[in-house]
């Protein structure tokens, strides 16, 4: 038989893609639809005290107006409930009368088409008492005014890790580098808004057809809202374009299925239709985490960290979605990859009225990142050291203790990377040491600024404890004529669905074209967990490599059909001990490495980077070609958090309103030579090997591109992004 796993072997979706034939939420065909427009929330903080539709509902063409009070069990969100699913009075959860940022919806108008929707969103009246709005940390922090009345303050999560003596470990250091670091808002810019369709089938089930990042997940939150068992609704994706994090948390499923129910109780059989305008979606969901650290680190003269303090604050906006363990993910990683004997890390998150942050492409582990390898690069500059030989010097090994006092699990690459990453970037090894390459040869016209900058990053993947199902199912006589596989995972542009053929493919001798996948449907899986935190390919992977022995094992046993049905459960982790941080918390990590060299106009602060190389621990790749659009995708995302992309908001409201205004990287922007180095250095619980990867490239890139800034004009930013007006105020400081 042949062997499938390493091959790039092109994606079965692709073509699909490419021609526009592929159907996503917004293009599944139903028959004369009713149309939803949801109604947001004209202030950032407030109390609702009255909400008219009378007038709204006597424009032609509106059929329902949902409010508050219709709804069974008004509260929803991804770890806590603390959301409500409309706000305004007469509800049936305490506080939901109160609106804590403009993303929050008051009403869902169900209308026969769009232009009386938008005519009966202008007629609505809301009255409302304005409250103060808090939209700074620092205020956060005083809980003079509470964003949510049932919590003693304003702060969300907290964590602390205590390990050795930093006290001391600052007295022993000879060098001590002391800094605040601040990051920004990102928004996804997934291509495809918030979108679906809905409607009550033939068994009574109401079923939602959308796009996600976790099908049971929707399930869970919709059947609580509605106060009905999750069997009697039911969650499809269909294409998925894109998500990066951003469509973990609900958007239109709940109001979808509430329309379709309270339809139904009145006798109408109606398909709804939904789908959020640009503006809307930038509004609607979750956006990363802004970040201010506070870093002092010190070290010894001979390159050792022997002391490390870290202070996190994390803006968590209105509500909780997944700041715990965004806050917990940034904790864990707060000293980066390396073995420093003396460490303090306080992590805090706060609610403002500020867009709800949650969910993004490295969960907290980019903005700590940036803040750990702008330390390393600015010790390596004080101590006249090479920025690769000092990460070398402080790089963890196999028996190194973590910042959470135990052993990393599985192989740690760190030093394979770094080294595998500077020898493609042109480093150099001599007697005395690693030596940077020669700076980028001149335009002659002093017209631009060259540099070089370095830096590396670990993250975790899997959400401890994990477990995700699979099923394979073989039919025919005397040899195996049909292969089917089902699975809830979430394929969001990724290729998750072609890598689960492909693993099937390696077990089962049938062709690879040949098998039938069913996926994403809450009918024909369990669940498979969320398609977040580097997951999938580990998780499911484990899942249909396991299902599909199983299927084999019945097969030869000439069981007909023959059916392999797996839950795969992740190796065993520890909480992490409330008072010190003590623990075994993650069950895998990835590693990378980056190089960047950039050009720097002198008259415009425009930063063209040149090239980039990225050496990441893959464990196995399992199809080359689609860990590199991976990694490329992800560097290529970092690239625009780090130089142009900021989320702007002001007193609550939003400023930066779509793609006009919040400017994405283009094609011009990337790199005109980006290498791709694989270390594989395979996981012994991973399938065939393989690690996740999705998210870790992100984290480095930022400090690896200010490292090289800093190399080419001798500024340090200690903000992102790092946009041309930013570079330009710092160059002028030269010329006064």
């Amino acid at each position: 038989m042949t062997r499938i796993i390493g091959k790039s072997i092109p994606r079965f979706d692709a073509i699909a893609k490419v021609r526009g034939a592929a159907l996503y939420p917004s293009d599944i065909p139903v028959s004369n639809p009713y149309i939803l427009k949801t109604v947001f929330s004209p202030v950032p903080h407030a109390i609702i005290k009255q909400v008219k539709i009378d007038e709204a509902l006597k424009i032609p063409g509106i059929v329902m107006i949902l409010t508050a009070k219709d709804v069974p069990c008004n509260e929803y969100g991804l770890l806590v409930n603390d959301q409500p699913v409309l706000c305004g009075p007469g509800s049936s959860k305490q506080g939901a009368e109160k609106v804590r940022f403009i993303g929050d919806r008051i009403a869902f108008i169900i209308a026969e088409n769009e232009s009386s929707a938008s005519l009966a969103s202008q007629a609505m009246q809301i009255e409302y008492e304005n409250l103060p709005v808090i939209n700074e940390l620092e205020q956060s922090k005083k809980d003079d005014v509470l964003i949510h009345q049932d919590c003693k303050s304003n702060r969300c999560s907290h964590f602390q890790i205590y390990k050795g003596d930093c006290e001391k470990g600052f007295h022993n250091a000879d060098v001590i580098i002391e800094d605040d670091y601040y990051t920004p808002v990102q928004e996804h810019a997934f291509l495809q808004p918030e979108a679906g369709v809905a409607f009550m089938d033939e068994q009574n089930i109401i079923r939602v057809i959308t796009a996600g990042q976790w099908t049971h997940g929707d399930q869970r939150q919709i059947a609580h809202a509605l106060q009905i068992p999750e069997e009697h609704v039911c969650v499809e994706y269909a294409a998925i374009g894109g998500a990066f994090g951003g469509k973990e948390d609900i958007s239109l499923q709940i109001a979808l299925a509430l329309a379709v129910q309270r339809l139904d109780k009145l006798g109408i059989k109606k398909a709804i239709r939904a789908e959020w305008s640009r503006e809307e979606s930038f509004r609607g969901h979750p956006k990363r985490h802004a970040f201010h650290i506070h870093a002092k680190w010190g070290a010894t003269s001979d390159g050792k960290i022997c002391a490390a303090e870290m202070r996190i604050e994390a803006d968590a906006g209105a509500y909780a979605s997944s700041s715990e363990v965004v806050l917990k993910s940034a904790a864990i990683a707060a000293i980066g990859p390396y073995e420093i004997p003396n460490a303090t890390v306080i992590a805090d998150a706060y609610f403002t009225n500020s867009i709800t942050a949650g969910a993004f492409r490295g969960f907290g582990v980019p903005q700590i990142c940036y803040a750990v390898e702008m330390q390393m690069n600015k010790i390596a500059e004080a101590l006249q050291m090479d920025a690769v030989v000092l990460r070398l010097r402080n790089a963890m090994t196999g028996t190194s203790l973590s910042l959470n006092q135990s052993t990393l699990p599985d192989s740690v690459s760190v030093k394979n990377v770094i080294t595998s990453c500077a020898e493609e970037a042109g480093w150099y090894r001599e007697e005395t040491g690693w030596k940077k390459k020669s700076v980028i040869s001149r335009s002659g016209d002093d017209k631009y600024l060259y540099g070089t900058g370095f830096a590396a990053g670990f993250k975790s993947f899997g959400i401890p404890p994990d477990e995700c199902w699979a099923k394979i199912e073989l039919q025919g006589k005397s040899k195996i004529e049909t292969v089917r596989i089902y699975h809830a995972a979430a394929d969001m542009g990724q290729g998750v669905h072609s890598l689960l053929k492909q693993i099937a493919a390696e077990i089962i001798p049938f062709p690879y074209e040949n098998m039938e996948l069913f996926a994403s449907d809450t009918r024909t899986s369990k669940s498979s967990g969320s398609a977040s935190a580097s997951r999938l390919t580990y998780m499911t992977g484990n899942a249909i490599l396991n299902a599909a022995k199983s299927a084999m094992e019945h097969w030869n046993m000439e069981e007909r059909p023959a059916i392999g049905e797996f839950l795969y459960q992740s190796p065993e982790t520890t909480e992490m001990d409330e008072m010190d941080g003590k623990g075994k918390p993650n069950f895998g990590y990835g590693y990378a490495a980056e190089a960047v060299d950039v050009r720097i106009d002198r008259e415009t602060g425009m930063i063209d980077v040149l090239n980039i190389v990225c050496a990441d621990d893959v464990g196995k790749a399992i199809n080359p070609q689609q860990v590199k659009g991976q990694i490329e995708g992800c560097v290529i995302q970092a690239l625009g958090y780090s130089t142009n992309e900021e989320i702007i908001q002001k007193d609550g409201y939003l400023l930066t309103k779509g793609l006009s205004t919040y400017l994405v990287p283009t094609i011009k922007d990337i790199a005109g030579i980006f290498i791709c180095v694989f270390v594989e250095e395979a996981s012994e619980e991973g399938p065939f090997g393989a690690k996740g990867i999705g998210e870790i490239p992100f984290g480095p890139f930022a400090p690896a591109l200010c490292a090289a800034v800093h190399d080419a004009c001798g500024k340090w930013f200690n903000s992102l992004p790092l946009k041309p007006e930013k570079v330009i105020l710092k160059l002028a400081q030269d010329r006064k």
